[in-house]
């Protein structure tokens, strides 16, 4: 069978997809349900030798996981880097998934990394542990606004056992009681939430040998270790430290014309949940006693410590990038 280019427009209804010839003619142009009798009836349609085009969207990582061993290949497209719209004035599913294709046959695609299945489970149970620690950040400080509002005064260490029995000794009137109580249980089911999450990343960073080199670095401990190691995937992808920290978003916004350039705000593109860590992580730099360190400290005097962070944080990466284990 001849190979086939095809684009799909993926949604999490239904997905519409679009072949074309190696010579660019339209083959066929179909929309299912994604389902697995749509998937069926897609792949009833391919051949060995067809690639596909998906734009990344939520529902990505599941639909290519049932595609990737029955066709040639499959391109996870990055929308942002691919240009998907040239010589359509509209925009409509059938046309997204023509454009998909032609863009694939053409080999202007621009994909993104596929992650393997462990990766993407290490992921979940880093970001898990994030949203944990945020939930039960937020309900402390909805507790301590709750306690503002009522003119109570809380004593230094709220959320220690010491406060804990303080807290439950204090008496509010009406429905305030009710949601001091409320708060408070859902603060309890939040700690005991986290328990199993961060004994696994204890144990991963401990057993990782990537995780435990990285948990080498200053400031940086097991949960930033394991979140880097998932985040980052395979350090091959990147051949230096700039090139990781444009991955992370971290690089400025940079504009030329007629021989001058503008530079901007850091691009706060790619993954959020590495830059969180990179930046997070830069705080402890200030501390090192070795030239870096010293040179942060440096930096921040001259720019202030909150640009410093940005700084260190994209300093950070080139040390990630050397100092990352080579299989």
């Amino acid at each position: 069978m001849e190979r086939a280019y095809i684009g799909i427009d993926l949604h999490k209804a239904f997905f519409q997809g679009c072949a074309v010839s190696p010579t660019g003619e339209r083959e066929w142009e179909e929309r299912w349900p994604t389902t697995d009798e749509g998937i069926a009836g897609l792949l009833a349609r391919c051949g060995p030798e067809s690639r596909l085009a998906v734009e990344a969207s939520g529902p990505t990582w599941a639909f290519v996981d049932r595609l990737v061993s029955h066709v040639g290949a499959v391109h996870v497209v990055d929308a942002r880097k691919t240009r998907l719209k040239a010589g359509y004035a509209a925009k409509t599913d059938r046309l997204d998934a023509r454009r998909l294709a032609d863009a694939l046959r053409r080999d202007s695609v621009v994909g993104i990394y596929y992650p393997p299945p462990a990766i993407r489970d290490l992921r979940e149970l880093c970001r898990y542990r994030t949203h944990l620690s945020r939930l039960q950040a937020g309900l402390k400080q909805r507790i301590q606004a709750l306690l503002l509002r009522h003119g109570v005064r809380a004593p230094r260490g709220l959320f220690t056992q010491r406060g804990r029995r303080w807290l439950a000794s204090v008496q509010l009137p009406g429905w305030a009681a009710a949601e001091l109580h409320g708060l408070e249980r859902l603060l309890d089911d939040m700690r005991q939430q986290l328990v199993p999450v961060m004994r696994a990343i204890r144990a991963l960073a401990a057993s990782d040998p990537i995780a435990r080199t990285l948990d080498q670095h200053p400031g940086f401990g097991p949960v930033f270790s394991v979140t880097l190691r998932a985040e980052i995937g395979t350090i091959a992808r990147f051949p230096d430290g700039p090139h990781l920290a444009s991955y992370a978003g971290l690089v400025p916004r940079v504009a030329r014309s007629g021989g001058r350039q503008w530079t901007g705000h850091i691009t706060k593109a790619g993954s959020p949940w590495l830059r969180w860590v990179l930046v997070e992580a830069s705080v402890h730099q200030f501390r090192r006693p070795d030239r870096f360190g010293r040179w942060a400290r440096r930096l921040a005097m001259k720019i202030g410590r909150l640009r410093a962070r940005v700084a260190v944080a994209r300093a950070l990466c080139e040390e990630v990038v050397t100092t990352w284990p080579r299989a």
